[in-house]
């Protein structure tokens, strides 16, 4: 389908200097530099309301992370998880999505400047509320949370920062933070936003928002990553040891891995969900989904565009040809009900991964537009001339939610995971493992917990990161993933080997370096 069809799922864009932000609008926008009014020669008077400001910053970001486009499709789909092959004319939008899988994306790449865009705003919006003298504490350090989150991503993505304050009038060019400096800053902003954030359990009443527990995971995110954002190119025990000790923070106050996979992504209460954002999940259900698919609330059907190759299905256990109920595979895997248990999911839709003959939910085989059989197939001819059936189908956040009969998918739209204990555990692992330990205990103590997940006899580093990706998939983190372990600019299906690692950093937008001189190009664009 059309990119188009779907900007009813984003989030609608701020208004900037006038100009409303748009996938093809090319002209020069001060996005990365935003200018409030009140700014300049009044100077910066602060926002009337922070609270409401602060909320409405909530429900940004969650928009922005809810879009199949910018944020998602740059953490997922220029990964080996997620293809988006050109299906006849469907889902063709002019390369966009063919450039991203094979890493020939360019400076005015719809997405790359979307994700820019938002990120940068988002940034802006936290540094007006952090500098209202009328904003009590535990709203500045919610924002400095926001922002220190919102700033992670721009420095994972692009590499450098531009910084503007809230005084700062449009005749001054934004300050731009290399790398190192960024990282800085963030640690900075979590380290002092956690004396003034709640410390809470588990439970999803608690965690919809910042909170210490939140703040300590992205430390423990940006410590991780720390030899790739300050450029060492080895990791040091000194971050290493910091991720340890903030994880087991984390996990005295009540979060742990726990058991029911599938489960921990429905909106009720769990001790895996650290933060969750206030996102549509319409996008992550029906943009795997075939046409002829749907639900109650949904007889549209799906959209039928995003798959995974066929190699990250296989690095799961089980047959690699089937996964019908009940054929011995692992628990993450997810399962496709068939004729005799279509039933017992309601929507004839099962978990994880779909490949092979589908059913409706009273048992009937489904069929495609043609009137034929509607099978799941593992391979794809290449990334264009596809037909319907291509491709083994993702989805993690189910159609049916068993806890609210009547309302369906709606409970589901406001709750996308995006902080999570098993990732926390994992990120310890790690850590242990890049200090010299042996994360092997600890990987399979998280396995135990998974059905039908033998224990592994040992972890190596190639082990952790096909665990990370059988644990995580499609929850924003497999790019990230893929640069820490040297491995995003591999070959994969579909995609030639490049063997460049500028990859590992997007370029600058070229409406961004237009708009602030202070901005470099990375290298390789």
């Amino acid at each position: 389908m059309k990119l188009e069809t779907y900007k009813k799922f984003v989030f609608a864009s701020l208004l900037i200097l006038g100009l409303t932000y748009s996938c093809t609008d090319l002209e020069i926008e001060e996005t990365d530099s935003l200018i409030s009014e009140g700014t300049g020669d009044t100077g910066f008077t602060g926002v009337t309301n922070p609270s409401s400001a602060l909320n409405d910053l909530y429900n940004k970001v969650g928009g922005d992370f809810a879009s199949q486009e910018n944020m998602y499709s740059l953490s997922e789909v220029t990964s080996d998880e997620l293809l988006v092959p050109t299906r006849g004319t469907d889902w063709g939008d002019n390369g966009v999505w063919r450039q991203l899988h094979s890493h020939t994306w360019t400076p005015d790449h719809a997405f790359v400047k979307g994700a820019w865009n938002n990120l940068n705003q988002n940034i802006f919006r936290a540094s007006e509320i952090i500098e209202t003298t009328s904003a009590d504490a535990s709203t500045v350090a919610q924002a400095k949370f926001l922002r220190a989150f919102n700033m992670f991503f721009v420095m994972d993505l692009f590499g450098s920062v531009p910084f503007r304050g809230v005084d700062e009038g449009p005749e001054i060019n934004p300050t731009v933070l290399t790398r190192p400096e960024a990282y800085s800053f963030i640690e900075t902003d979590l380290s002092e936003a956690i004396a003034a954030l709640p410390s809470v359990g588990q439970g999803v009443a608690n965690v919809g928002a910042a909170s210490q527990e939140a703040a300590k995971f992205l430390l423990a995110k940006l410590y991780l990553n720390g030899h790739v954002y300050k450029g060492t190119g080895t990791p040091d025990n000194a971050d290493m040891q910091n991720v340890i000790d903030l994880v087991d923070e984390i996990n005295a106050s009540g979060f742990d891995i726990q058991e029911g996979y599938f489960q921990i992504f429905e909106p009720t209460d769990d001790t895996e969900t650290i933060l969750f954002l206030r996102s549509d999940l319409g996008a992550r259900i029906w943009n795997s989904l075939h046409y002829n698919q749907n639900s109650p609330d949904n007889t549209g059907g799906g959209w039928n565009g995003f798959s995974t190759l066929a190699e990250f299905y296989d690095l799961f256990e089980g047959d690699p040809n089937t996964n019908y109920v009940g054929d011995g595979q692992e628990e993450r895997r997810g399962f496709v009900p068939d004729a005799a248990t279509a039933n017992d999911t309601n929507l004839g839709i099962g978990y994880g991964f779909l490949i092979g003959l589908q059913y409706n939910e009273d048992g009937t085989p489904l069929t495609n537009r043609q009137d034929q059989p509607l099978v799941f197939q593992k391979e794809f001819p290449s990334l264009v001339g596809n037909g319907e059936a291509e491709g083994v189908r993702v989805i993690k956040y189910h159609p049916y939610d068993p806890t609210d009969e009547e309302d369906g998918v709606n409970s589901y739209r406001q709750h996308q995971i995006i902080f999570r204990y098993a990732d926390a555990h994992l990120m310890k692992a790690e850590a242990m493992m890049r200090m010299g330990g042996n994360p092997t205990v600890m990987v399979n103590e998280l396995r135990s917990l998974r059905e039908d997940t033998p224990d592994l006899a040992s972890v190596d580093e190639q082990t952790l990161l096909d665990e990370r990706a059988r644990e995580l998939f499609i929850e924003f983190w497999r790019r990230n993933d893929l640069v820490r372990f040297g491995q995003f600019s591999a070959p994969w299906g579909l995609k030639e080997v490049s063997g460049d690692d500028n990859v590992n950093l997007f370029p600058i937008p070229a409406t961004a370096l237009l708009s602030n001189p202070n901005l470099v190009q990375n290298p390789g664009y």
